[in-house]
């Protein structure tokens, strides 16, 4: 077995990353795609098989290949089902490992996206030598991945851990995916920043902003983030707002399982103190006194794409 690979697939809500990885958890190969382009799994499977089947072949053929793991939200480690997942075309159960298995004949392992990158974190990146952990994926929407003595916490049914669709606004914000109302994922992803904007925006139409430069088509994540740190007030305002929504909601976290630490992962850690700096006041002034100053707050320190890759193929080893 010592010279095969395995390959790592990471299903996100805007982007899907895959790479050829060897034991040694070294990334060989990657590219990506994007994972909503096809309306149809059947699409999305033969467009991803274009770029990796040349992939496979360059290292040996399907024989060479111990396995395929994929992270992927709504992921059934039992069944290899992805189910009923809010931030994909692909409504109902989809029979992924099958799929993936008569399209390339090697075996398919799956988790949830945010597990695949909680394994690759605590096998390859700042969790290594943790036993307790939480990691938070803050993307496209918010997943999470819980590492408990050691082990991913799955659950009797595979879903365990979905601490994005945690309630933290009673009545809240409307998730149209899900149809719940104030749910985590809905204040702390990339989209609920962008929500979060337009509502301070709204709120406060006498207020100056480089935020009123753009259109609501053009106005993301980034372009706070850029206006943030240019100074602009209502800009400062929506991250010390979705800090304070998310540090409540690591507080309550962190009572359940007494974590030594929680790892923030994905595109909105690029904001840096940011979004770091009110999360961890929030989650301090919401902690019993028990567990104030015993919980750190890290950023993954591994590439983005690369944390799922590796965590993803670490399950067919």
């Amino acid at each position: 077995m010592k010279d095969k690979f395995a390959i790592g697939i990471d299903v996100g809500g805007t982007n899907t990353k895959f790479g050829i990885v060897n034991r040694k958890g070294e990334i060989l190969l990657q590219d990506r795609i994007k994972t909503n382009d096809k309306d149809s799994v059947h699409g999305f499977i033969s467009e991803l098989a274009g770029k990796l089947k040349p992939m496979i072949d360059e290292y040996g053929g399907a024989g060479a290949f111990v396995g395929i793991g994929m992270g992927a939200p709504n992921a059934n480690y039992y069944k290899g089902t992805i189910e009923y997942a809010a931030n994909l075309k692909w409504k109902g159960v989809i029979p992924m490992a099958e799929l993936l298995e008569k399209e390339f004949s090697i075996p398919v392992k799956m988790t949830n996206d945010a597990n695949a990158a909680a394994v690759g974190e605590h096998k390859y990146g700042i969790a290594k030598n943790m036993n307790d952990f939480i990691m938070i994926t803050l993307g496209t929407g918010v997943g999470s991945g819980i590492i408990i003595d050691g082990k991913i916490v799955i659950g009797h049914n595979g879903f365990a851990g979905e601490l994005g669709h945690v309630i933290v606004r009673h009545d809240g914000r409307l998730h149209k995916g899900t149809g719940l109302r104030g749910a985590l994922e809905s204040y702390a992803s990339a989209t609920g920043l962008r929500d979060t904007a337009i509502e301070i925006l709204q709120n406060n139409p006498d207020t100056p902003s480089l935020l009123r430069g753009f259109t609501i088509d053009a106005l993301t994540s980034e372009t706070v983030f850029n206006c943030a740190k240019q100074g602009d007030p209502l800009a400062n305002q929506v991250f010390e707002f979705t800090g304070e929504i998310l540090g409540e909601a690591l507080a309550t976290f962190v009572l359940f399982s007494a974590p030594e630490a929680i790892v923030l992962f994905g595109g909105l850690t690029k904001a840096g103190d940011l979004i770091m700096k009110p999360t961890r006041q929030a989650m301090e002034a919401n902690l019993l006194q028990v567990f104030k100053n015993q919980v750190k707050i890290l950023f993954s320190d591994l590439n983005e794409a690369d944390a799922a890759i590796l965590g993803a193929s670490a399950l067919v080893w």
